[in-house]
């Protein structure tokens, strides 16, 4: 039976915490490198590690906890989530903290597509979009504002505190599930073996390879943006903290208009449209790059924000050409999109990593640019793919 959805506030919340602690390692990434006395890549590769243990863990945790009561695993998801963050501020050194991420990757992965099933549930079908947007606009939320406050905590503070204070938030939106949150039955999970005959589709295949291949050229840079900002354009944690504010409002904005945009042209488009944008984005990016200090910013700053506004438009559309493809499996197709975001985060920072490692901070630009014209290429092929089955 439906119910109240101001409850879903402490899932907003929760969703809010694994936003801030999943973007903001970006921002410093700088001083856990000095700290921990690793290399700039190396300390890239907290972000790798993560994102592929989120995106195998995803429809792995999904299927081994279907049966479970779902108030009860998301509580036991958030107090993972706390206690490795716990475990992360506390870490010794850089496996200790490598450690910490894979398990907050794990909880992330278990709570993030439980809250959104429990939403749904509780909004019931005539409710179920309002309660889904609050979910996620607890993700939208830590990236307008809990990864610029992540940064400028971590400039204050140190690195440390600012996985204690995704770890108060956790605390609160854990007390929130278990006290305000009513129980909720196990729903209907897709098997792992259904799961992985949908992504055998061809036509599910291309367009999942455009995400991969679309999220991949964003964390090429996304993961190094705070140390391609700082070599090319002298931009400190500060700056980098409104750069952050901006991106995520136009991300925000980008989300929204891409919405708009699908009902009125279509995703395949908007994706096209998306597409070639954030291509641009990532040329005028590079170019900045070779300017002097003094006015790189003046091309960096646009190309930032048109960079956030048209990948999140993008993303928007993607879900809506998977959910065409199998309108009867749409949760089991969007699951598998979240699957594929994080293993193009992977690749991405994996990337940008060997970039870094080879002097290439400059040139972070032109590889994501690379990235998003074979993403361009996938949509093409995608609609051939589509057609065959037709």
């Amino acid at each position: 039976m439906p119910g109240s959805l101001n409850s879903l506030m402490w899932l907003a919340l929760g969703a809010f915490a694994i936003g801030t602690e999943g973007f903001m390692i970006a921002g410093l990434l700088p001083a856990l490198a000095r700290d921990l006395n690793v290399g700039l890549p190396a300390a890239g590769h907290l972000v790798t590690a993560f994102s592929l243990a989120y995106a195998i863990g995803a429809p792995v945790m999904a299927v081994l906890t279907a049966g479970l009561e779902r108030r009860r695993l998301l509580a036991v998801a958030m107090a993972g989530f706390c206690i490795a963050n716990l475990l992360a501020a506390l870490a010794p050194g850089y496996a200790g903290l490598l450690a910490a991420r894979l398990l907050l990757a794990l909880s992330a992965a278990t709570f993030m597509p439980a809250a959104s099933g429990y939403a749904a549930a509780m909004g019931g079908p005539e409710r179920r979009g309002r309660a889904l947007s609050m979910v996620t606009n607890g993700l939208t939320s830590a990236i307008i504002a809990g990864v610029p406050l992540g940064v400028l905590v971590g400039e204050g503070f140190g690195w440390r505190a600012t996985f204690l204070s995704v770890a108060g938030l956790a605390m609160i939106s854990l007390f929130g599930i278990l006290a305000r949150l009513p129980n909720q039955a196990p729903g209907v999970i897709a098997s792992l073996g259904e799961r992985v005959a949908l992504a055998k589709r061809i036509d599910v295949l291309a367009v999942l390879s455009t995400t991969v291949l679309t999220v991949a050229g964003t964390f090429t840079v996304y993961t190094y943006l705070g140390v391609f900002l700082a070599d090319v354009a002298g931009i400190g944690s500060r700056g980098l903290a409104l750069v952050l504010l901006g991106f995520g409002l136009a991300s925000a904005a980008g989300a929204r208009l891409g919405g708009i945009m699908v009902d009125q042209w279509g995703a395949t488009q908007t994706v096209i449209v998306g597409g070639g944008l954030t291509v641009l984005a990532y040329l005028i990016l590079s170019l900045g790059a070779a300017l002097a200090p003094a006015h790189s910013m003046l091309a960096l700053l646009p190309a930032i924000l048109l960079w956030g506004l048209a990948s999140w438009g993008l993303m928007t559309a993607q879900q809506a050409r998977l959910v065409a493809l199998a309108p009867s499996l749409a949760s089991l197709s969007l699951s598998l999109n979240s699957s594929a975001i994080y293993l193009g985060s992977a690749t991405g920072a994996a990337i940008g990593a060997l970039v870094v490692t080879n002097g290439g901070v400059g040139r972070l630009g032109w590889v994501a640019a690379g990235f998003g014209v074979a993403a361009l290429l996938a949509v093409q092929a995608s609609g051939r793919a589509a057609s065959h089955r037709a």
